[in-house]
């Protein structure tokens, strides 16, 4: 009889213990709370959480679930940190998948070294180096960000319409800013534009008069900063406007933020960027949604960060599993045609839909398309420094 009630009791305590980690299905979000884009971060993660929220609200995830958010710091740039932290969302949290992370070269470690081992989902959406397209992944990574082979080509056009023909370019000193860079100036070379020279930058430098003087010194219409919001690219452009060198800068997605026009104001009025973005019905819902929660939805990868997230517990309900192994083949189809679409604000509907064995399309905030080994087809919005803010000129 002791046996038994024993045996009685463990087999209670493992059915409470099933029953309590069953309730909530958990969604890690790694990005750079810390590091060079730790302005961007927060509203990124508010984005994701939105659309965990939703489903939570709906009620219609696999029978009920809830999901649960855990957050962990990439730092954007330290390879160790973001791989240690990834692997404690997936041994300690014990999360389903990962909406993360954000700079490249964090991505590329944590997939190599914790996601593809440990069989776990990676649906990115910032990570931008092209080189994460021919990464090994397994099938298990994702994103709702373009490739930086695009955004080279994209940025390229614009400059080249513009009239800036001759440009120098200096880039942070790791994937993400070499990537770009050896994008850009491909592109830019065979629409028949001057690169003068191409020089890296360190991250976290008080002084960046060398590098500038060196860059001035190869001359050019403008200055291309690929580099951070909130650490080297900021210095650069001081640098460049301090003594003179340039007064004119382009800049791509990851110096696209508020914390620019907070620093420079009219300064650099002129100046000429891009960073993903599209003008369909969904991006207008996403920042009305946004602005309801307190979100600011016009910073950067705020709707690719609600899209990554809503594709993760989509395919979920398409696999009728939350196991990563079951559900990572059902993102490509819950991403593209044929399907009935669907906009953020609608994934209640969608996991019903879904439920009932019905097929969708999730177009999302930013227009999904995914493409190839499961990238976004990409679009972008062209904006210029105005009155010293950051408007929309166009969408390419």
């Amino acid at each position: 009889m002791k046996k038994l009630l024993i045996a009685t009791a463990a087999a209670a305590l493992s059915a409470g213990a099933v029953s309590a980690d069953d309730h909530a299905v958990k969604l890690g979000i790694i990005l750079g709370f810390t590091g060079p884009i730790e302005s961007l971060t927060p509203h990124m993660a508010g984005g994701a959480e939105l659309a965990m929220t939703e489903v939570t609200e709906s009620g219609a995830l696999l029978g009920g679930k809830a999901v649960e958010p855990v957050r962990a710091d990439s730092t954007c740039t330290d390879a160790g940190a973001a791989s240690a932290a990834a692997e404690r969302l997936i041994t300690s949290d014990g999360v389903k998948g990962i909406m993360g992370a954000d700079c490249s070269g964090v991505t590329g470690a944590i997939l190599s070294n914790v996601a593809v081992p440990n069989g776990m989902v990676m649906i990115s959406p910032s990570a931008t180096s092209p080189a994460l397209t021919t990464a090994d992944d397994n099938g298990l990574f994702f994103r709702t960000a373009p490739s930086d082979a695009r955004q080279g080509e994209v940025l390229a056009t614009v400059l080249m319409e513009r009239g800036i023909e001759s440009v120098a370019v200096t880039y942070t000193n790791n994937d993400y800013g070499k990537g770009l860079a050896d994008s850009f100036a491909a592109a830019f070379e065979a629409a028949g534009g001057s690169v003068t020279t191409t020089a890296a930058h360190e991250d976290g430098k008080a002084d960046y008069s060398a590098e500038v003087g060196a860059l001035a010194s190869a001359g050019g219409d403008a200055l291309v900063v690929a580099g951070y919001v909130d650490q080297g690219g900021p210095g650069v452009i001081r640098a460049a406007l301090d003594t003179g060198a340039f007064d004119l800068f382009v800049l791509p997605d990851g110096m696209i933020g508020a914390a620019l026009e907070e620093t420079f104001g009219s300064e650099i009025d002129g100046s000429v960027g891009t960073v993903p973005g599209t003008e369909s019905e969904g991006a207008n819902t996403m920042l009305e949604m946004a602005e309801a929660a307190g979100i600011d939805g016009t910073s950067p990868y705020v709707g690719e960060s609600y899209d990554a997230a809503a594709l993760l517990m989509l395919a979920m309900q398409a696999a009728g599993s939350a196991e990563p192994g079951d559900y990572s083949a059902k993102i490509l189809d819950v991403a593209n045609a044929p399907g009935e679409q669907i906009f953020p604000g609608e994934l209640g509907r969608a996991l019903e839909i879904l439920a009932g064995g019905g097929d969708i399309d999730y177009v999302g905030a930013t227009d999904v398309e995914l493409i190839g080994p499961g990238e976004s087809a990409g679009s972008y919005r062209e904006i210029v420094i105005d009155g010293g803010k950051i408007t929309t000129a166009g969408y390419r």
